[in-house]
């Protein structure tokens, strides 16, 4: 009886194969590489010339650096909480399946599926200051308006808007989530006479928990890895540097001035910084036995 069970072990290894090798060549390949060029001195028109840790050197003395990884840290602040949230409450909200909450279900999935190119068009007309409807709306309502776009912490505030709709995936997932708690957890606690908010604190919110930290760990690497997109075409970086992330200091340096050194070397600084992040995110998470 043992035997049949090595075989299907080692079926199973060998079936792994071409996805450990597809994952050398598209990661680990192009990662050496970055790494190898962060120690370089290269501009992509002349062979790379090995300068040790000068580009490290130069990082830390840089204060453009500096503002974008605060930047980041801030934008994550803002966007991990509020997609979270707005995954779990709409995943809440739309558990039980109707022909109304299809719809709905639908239109909470939408944004995700729009490419970020357009989905970041579409937010920079609606926050334009000028002809914008969101000001516009808020205007008619008398409502204060941020000063979208004009003013550092209103051009955050928009920045971290655009980011947080797109919550498609993690609606999904905390939906699934939702739906696999038992019934009668809920109708004992019918029973009981417990009111909603008891019933969250006390039954949905443990058994989701461990899918919650998943979806917070992703959220963070989305939000300092892959938040490009919107924040050039949106803000371009400012007004005064306020929203000038690492990803989009990384690109100017190495494509708008030819740095292709001195941008591997920060890209290579953001992975490790979103490595820890997460890794302290994860251990605090732990302790706290929510993983």
């Amino acid at each position: 009886m043992s035997a049949p069970g090595r075989r299907g072990g080692g079926g199973t290894g060998v079936l792994a194969v071409p996805y450990l090798v597809g994952t050398a060549l598209v990661v680990g390949v192009p990662l050496l590489a970055a790494g190898y060029l962060a120690m370089t001195d290269y501009h992509g028109f002349t062979d790379p010339v090995v300068t040790g840790t000068a580009n490290l050197r130069r990082m830390l003395a840089d204060d453009l650096f500096w503002t974008s990884l605060g930047n980041s840290a801030i934008l994550a602040a803002i966007v991990v909480p509020l997609r979270l949230g707005l995954a779990v409450g709409c995943a809440l909200l739309l558990a039980r399946p109707t022909r109304l909450k299809r719809g709905a279900r639908a239109a909470v999935y939408l944004p995700s599926v729009v490419p970020d190119a357009a989905w970041a068009l579409l937010w920079l007309w609606l926050l334009n200051p000028l002809y914008g409807p969101l000001p516009l709306a808020l205007g008619s309502l008398g409502l204060p308006s941020p000063d979208w776009l004009t003013s550092p912490w209103g051009a955050r505030a928009g920045l971290g808007l655009v980011v947080s709709l797109q919550v498609g995936e993690a609606f999904v997932v905390a939906m699934a989530a939702r739906q696999l708690i038992p019934a009668r957890l809920y109708e004992a606690a019918a029973v009981e006479g417990a009111r909603p908010g008891h019933v969250f604190r006390r039954v949905t919110l443990p058994l989701l928990a461990p899918v919650l930290v998943l979806l917070a760990l992703r959220d963070l690497v989305a939000v300092l890895q892959i938040t490009f997109v919107p924040v050039l075409l949106v803000t371009e970086g400012g007004p005064y540097y306020a929203t000038l992330t690492t990803p989009l200091h990384l690109y100017q340096r190495a494509f708008t001035y030819g740095e292709l050194g001195y941008g591997s070397a920060l890209a290579m600084t953001l992975l490790l910084i979103t490595a820890a992040a997460v890794a302290v995110q994860a251990l605090l998470l732990r302790r706290l036995r929510l993983i």
